[in-house]
This record gives C-alpha cells, structure tokens and sequence, in this order.
C-alpha cells in the first residue's frame, strides 16, 4: 500500500477553485492543481483496504458504487505517493480512455464507496486521477500510437460523444479502421456542447479528437446519418455499425403557459452559448441570453448547475433553480449506507457563485411549477408555483402532494428546463428498423449491445438512457469488445 499511516497521517485536501467572484467574468476552467508534493501526500492516504469498492462498479439501489470502468484506483494512489508519475499513467490508461474528461466532469461514484469514507473524508480520487494525465500531457507523454497492423474491416460509429470516442479508440487500436459521425460541427458530444467550458476546457476535447485523428481515426463532423448521409448507406460500406447517438430527447414541462417565448431548453441554452463562446467569444450574439433577465432553472442536476453558471455569467438579474425532490440530508441517513452512492446535500460551482452573487442558494426545493404566465407579446413573465410534499400512494409508491396555501408567484423573463432526457432521436432508428424497449432507448439483449439488425451495435446513453460520461466510456469500450469479436471471430480488448 502506499502508506500504511497515510490515511492517519493527512487530511483530505483538494484544488482549491478559483474564488467564486473572480472565476464568474470568465468562462476559464474553474480548477487549479495541487503541488506535486501535496498531491503525494493525498495518494498515500489510499488504503489498499481488502475490497476496494472504489473500483468495483456495481449498481446499488438504482445509483453507482464504485467506478463503473474499474479503474485500477489503489495501484495508481500508491504509484503517485512513490513519485511514479510514469506507470501510475499506464496503470490509468489500462481501463479508461479519457481520464482528462473523468477527472473534470465526473460525480465520482468511486469515492462515495471509498472505504475510508465510512467514517473520515474519502480520498481525493477524481483530483488524482487528473492530476496523473494534466501531468501526462505537461511531460508529452502522450502521444499518437497508431495501430502496426490493419485487419482490412470498416467500422462505422455515429456519434462523438464519450460512449462513441471510446469505441472508435478501442476499435482502431484492435487494428479496424474507423470512422466517427458527428452531425455537429466539432466532436465531443455532450462534452463539447453540453458541459459549459468553465467545468469542461473545449480544448481539452479537441486536443484528444485531434490525437485520434492523427492514429488513424476519420472523424466526419457535420454528417447527420439520416439525413446528411442515408442510414443504409452505412449497412453497404461498412463492415459494422455502432450507434451511440446519445439520449438527446428533452424531457418537457407540462404545464399551462408552456407555448411563451422565452422558455427554452437547457441543452439548447448551452449547445448555443459554448457554440458562440468558441466560434467569436460571444460577440456574434448567437446564443440565448441572460443578460439582466430574471431567470428560472427547472430541474436540480447538473445540468441545472450549468445553466445556472452560465446564465451568471451573462449577467443575469437573479437566477432560481426548481428542484421537485426535497432537500437531501447534509449526511448520509440509516437507509442510505455506504457504500451506496452517498444522497447528501452538495453545493456545486453554481450555487457558490449564486450565492456569492446574490447572497443566498439559488435552490427552491419540493416545488412544482403549476402554471406559466407571459404579457400581451407572449413573452414569458411570471411562473406560479406550489410546495409538495412526497407521500405514498396506495400502491407504495411516493408521489408528490401539493401543500395548500404554498402557492407563489416568480418574476421569470427566461426560463430554462434542465428535467434530462427520454431517450434516442427516432428518425436514424427507424430507417435502420431499430428495435427499442420501452424507455424508447435502442434494445439489445442482456449483456449485449447488438442490435436487432444484423451487425448493427449500440452504446452509450442511446441503450441505457441518460447516465454519466464514466458510464458512456465504459458502454463504449464493451460495445467495442463485441463488434471486434464480431469482425474477427475472437477479441484481445479488455
């Protein structure tokens, strides 16, 4: 183990972000690294318990224990703690693609199960993770490594997002040669155009689509397969297909009022404002903007977050976030053990500035929005609203109960839903005759990640519905697996 005392010996300490009020007039990462010695000291803090959840991936009442591509977590703690830098990179890469994505934007499933969480602060285990590749690419150790030899097979990936980069990466180092279709104008998925550029640096993708790119990997942005491209087309050039078009169907607010201008999506909220950040800095005015608006957030995840910071960043008059579910306990309760994912109460990047900003958590929880109210232009103006109360139903199931005499008013000139996704676009599906379940996201056999068509795969949010980058990684490596044993009748991919 890396210290048999670490854990004893050092407390918990991770980057400091750059001060609330500072890091709202920019759209920089909001993260700074830990000197080299400190970051040390947080890896021999690990450990080496004798069952390290922390990489076991499990589900656990609906919600991930562990790290769900099994990243070897104890090996590469100690490996930093000794000065290793080197091999704790090796030891990373054996089981994720994509550390410079995890370590930034990942809730981090592996330190709720740490073991040492149980009853002191947990490892610092997504700071190490990025601190091992930032370091990597600080020292070039990171460079292009195309395969020796090309087994002959075409190999087509629709889209470039996690699950769909972390395919062509596996299926390109088997020796396939590969090529991604993205129907937007730069790769990334979600993590171009989803996460805004303060939590995830855009450059930091394409330096990654740019290293694929130069071992081997075609990435065709701007083809909508579907549309662009027809969807057989695929089926007669290539030798498979795997379809990791992500869950990109809205969830929508049924509500009355609904049809105002001025209340918007938040995935569109975002796409448009990272779009218009990279392609002029915002000076070509092609986003959806805050500025002096009072602004309502639906929904409490992280994509909530996003928009609230974002819309901060505009210079928004006031942001509020709706958040339907009552406020989490500030620590774990009797019926949410470790290593379960700990359901506590977190205040992200968002909610500091907004609170620095305005001085108070932007968060209304137990509300549901009851009715939305716009002027004589049909301009959103007001949201209505009611407290509820979460209750059992005669089947056992808790639903929300509206409180009597709760009702309140918003001011709201924007309005933006952030209530996660149904599930694929149909359109591609349904030219390729894709089965789906009854989620409506892609079916494939348990275990499996064939499609009901012949050589046609799936990963991603796609099949399982809307989950974490981590998530997408691990599908697309999987996915990879089975199409290279499809290909080749054996597969050597992990």
């Amino acid at each position: 183990m890396a210290k048999p005392t670490g854990f004893i010996e050092y407390e918990r300490k991770v980057p400091a972000d750059r001060p609330p009020l500072e890091r709202v007039g920019d759209w920089s990462e909001l993260h700074a690294g830990l000197p080299e010695e400190e970051q040390r000291l947080q890896g021999a803090r690990c450990m080496d318990c004798g069952i390290p959840y922390c990489h076991s991936g499990l589900l656990i009442s609906g919600a991930a224990s562990g790290c769900p591509i099994n990243n070897l977590i104890p090996e590469w703690n100690e490996l930093i703690y000794r000065g290793l830098w080197k091999k704790a990179l090796q030891r990373l890469l054996k089981t994720n693609n994509f550390p410079e994505f995890t370590g930034r934007v990942c809730p981090a499933p592996c330190e709720g199960s740490c073991t040492l969480g149980i009853n002191e602060p947990m490892i610092t285990i997504k700071a190490n993770e990025c601190a091992i590749i930032d370091r990597a690419y600080e020292q070039g150790w990171i460079k292009p490594q195309p395969p020796t030899v090309r087994t002959g097979k075409q190999v087509a990936v629709v889209g470039a997002g996690p699950a769909g980069l972390a395919c062509a990466d596996q299926l390109n180092q088997a020796g396939h040669t590969v090529t991604v279709f993205e129907r937007r104008d730069r790769p990334g998925g979600l993590l171009m155009y989803g996460i805004p550029n303060m939590k995830l640096d855009k450059q930091v993708v394409l330096r990654r689509t740019r290293q694929m790119s130069d071992e081997g990997i075609s990435i065709r942005t701007g083809v909508e397969i579907g549309k662009t491209l027809p969807a057989t087309q695929l089926l007669q050039d290539f030798d498979a297909v795997v379809l990791c078009t992500g869950a990109t169907k809205p969830r929508d607010l049924n509500a009355p009022g609904r049809e105002n201008r001025g209340i918007h999506f938040a995935v569109d909220f975002l796409r448009a404002n990272t779009k218009s950040l990279l392609d002029s800095n915002l000076a070509d005015g092609q986003f959806i903007s805050a500025h002096g608006k009072d602004v309502i957030v639906i929904g409490g995840g992280d994509t909530g977050t996003d928009c609230v910071g974002t819309a901060i960043r505009h210079g928004c008059k006031s942001v509020v976030q709706f958040e339907i579910l009552p406020r989490p306990a500030l620590e774990r309760t009797v019926a949410n053990p470790w290593p379960e994912w700990p359901k506590t109460l977190k205040t992200d990047y968002g909610q500091q500035e907004a609170i620095a900003l305005f001085g108070h958590d932007p968060r209304a929880f137990a509300i549901m929005t009851k009715k939305i109210v716009g002027n004589a232009d049909g301009q959103v103006k007001e949201l209505h609203t009611v407290e509820v109360d979460w209750k059992k139903d005669d089947a056992g199931r808790f639903i929300p109960v509206e409180i009597p005499g709760s009702e309140k008013i918003w001011p709201a000139q924007l309005v933006l839903i952030a209530m996660g996704f149904l599930g694929p676009e149909e359109p591609l599906l349904n030219q390729l005759g894709i089965e789906q379940d009854g989620r409506s996201n892609i079916k494939t056999p348990d275990g499996s990640f064939a499609t009901n068509q012949a050589k046609v795969f799936s990963a991603g949010d796609a099949r399982r519905g809307q989950s974490l980058v981590v998530w997408a990684i691990q599908e697309g490596r999987a996915a990879a697996r089975e199409c290279d044993k499809y290909l080749m009748g054996y597969s050597d991919l992990p």
